[in-house]
């Protein structure tokens, strides 16, 4: 079986609510509790080559067009508090607790550089933003905690997942075995290509190889979440690759100079479809 195929779409299906398009996973959509969407590339205003619904402010787009993109993004998919963070590919981890005092707005940047974001407030959406990167979802429905982790190869090599589910347990008691996780559209094993991987890539990494010098980042992933707990068979992957989909999602491999197109996952209230 190819490497990109369509088999993902058992796996995330696709919404379109007032005409913006996006993706949800099935496992998390039938699960009480929770909200999540995965965002493309299609449906907003900004022009190439950041077309169209890119969400970032960080890549040289129109602001103007981001901050409309962005307000489209939030209405259709169904309104609360969005929660950016400035992503730096490091392993800051930022918490938004109940009672916690944050003042937030409905399109809320939070200003110190992070890569992570957890949550246990019921309406506040964390948005991860990415264009080859992995958006990893996780959610813990007993003790009711979100969390939405950016994690590019550089996250990977630090076990920034593997941190995030640490801090979850620490801060709110969370327990692994029984958490979901979902991986986002990212770059496959057919396109994570590292030349250099001996010098960018730890060693225990050597053995996810493909074939000369591309790498399988959705299973070290995988692997990963495994190791900090979670059972094997609640780890979701997408499995369809950002730089093979362009017509669909933004990609740095495919175009240096591109968008940015967001994940997100948020509690609702117990008594919320």
């Amino acid at each position: 079986m190819p490497i990109c195929d369509w088999s993902w779409i058992a796996i995330l299906f696709q919404v379109t609510h007032q005409k913006v398009r996006y993706f949800q996973f099935a496992a998390f959509a039938r699960h009480p509790g929770v909200t999540h969407a995965v965002g493309c590339r299609l449906d907003g205003l900004s022009q190439y080559p950041f077309d169209s619904m890119n969400v970032s402010q960080g890549v040289g787009d129109d602001s103007s067009a981001v901050a409309v993109n962005r307000l489209r993004w939030l209405r259709a998919t169904g309104g609360g508090v969005h929660v950016y963070i400035r992503q730096r590919h490091g392993t800051a981890i930022q918490v938004l607790k109940k009672n916690g005092r944050h003042a937030l707005e409905t399109i809320h940047t939070v200003n110190s550089p992070a890569d992570a974001l957890i949550s246990n407030i019921p309406g506040v959406r964390l948005l991860i933003q990415t264009a080859d990167c992995q958006a990893v979802l996780l959610f813990d429905p007993e003790t009711r905690v979100v969390a939405n982790v950016h994690c590019g190869w550089r996250g990977s090599a630090a076990n920034i997942i593997g941190r995030v589910v640490e801090r979850m347990k620490n801060e709110f008691g969370c327990h692994p075995a029984g958490m979901l996780a979902a991986i986002a559209p990212s770059l496959g094993p057919c396109c994570a290509e590292f030349i250099h991987y001996r010098n960018e890539l730890p060693e225990q990494f050597w053995s996810y190889r493909v074939g000369e010098n591309h790498f399988d980042f959705w299973e070290i992933s995988r692997n990963q979440l495994v190791c900090a707990g979670l059972q094997t068979d609640r780890v979701h992957v997408a499995s369809i690759c950002s730089r093979c989909n362009p017509h669909l999602f933004f990609s740095y491999r495919a175009e240096p100079r591109t968008g940015r197109f967001s994940s997100f996952i948020a509690l609702t209230q117990m008594d919320e479809k």
